[in-house]
């Protein structure tokens, strides 16, 4: 089965949460693209980690043909939430009732989608607090019918593996588990 995700970039994105899961998910086999929300390829992480992403959204043909949609963390979120464009991404991917991950300050994207209902569990990182009063903050990662939440750069690695049950089911989550020597998930 082959499946492909989109995961948006821009300056200040934080490098963890963004290498990890798409590492994961490149071992796992899905097509993975790396997306820039700005006029370059270049992107600076907030550690000043440079990564050249795979292509620029403005020029993707349907960014609503990819499986599942990955936002990181770090300060580029408070720019994109600016961006009218990015907003809109992420409601009309949720529309299509796709799955969508989100991690540390990234939630606040899904909070101004309107997307994150009283009922809706969620996480993410705890100086969001303020925006996000209802996050669950004793899991590292939550997850709903919809949306793949996550605190932040240390539960990147359980994020990514989240993912790739979603999209490839338990058996791809346990093998590249066990391949990168993670720590079993108890059930």
């Amino acid at each position: 089965m082959s499946v492909s995700v989109l995961v948006l970039l821009a300056d200040g994105f934080e490098e963890i949460e963004t290498t990890c899961p798409v590492d994961l998910l490149r071992r796992a086999g899905a097509t993975v693209v790396m997306a820039s929300c700005q006029n370059s390829l270049e992107t600076t992480g907030r550690s000043s980690i440079c990564i050249r992403a795979d292509r620029l959204l403005s020029e993707l043909e349907n960014p609503m043909n990819f499986d599942l949609l990955v936002l990181p963390g770090g300060p580029a979120v408070f720019e994109l939430r600016k961006r009218t464009d990015i907003i809109s991404l992420v409601s009309d991917f949720a529309g299509s009732g796709k799955p969508i991950g989100a991690i540390c300050a990234a939630p606040l994207l899904l909070l101004d989608a309107q997307l994150l209902d009283k009922g809706k569990p969620y996480t993410a990182h705890i100086s969001t607090i303020d925006e996000l009063p209802l996050l669950i903050k004793t899991q590292a990662v939550v997850e709903d019918v919809q949306f793949i939440t996550s605190q932040g750069a240390g539960t990147a690695l359980e994020f990514g593996l989240r993912l790739i049950r979603r999209l490839l089911g338990h058996g791809k989550e346990e093998e590249i588990r066990k391949s990168i020597h993670a720590c079993p998930v108890l059930h």
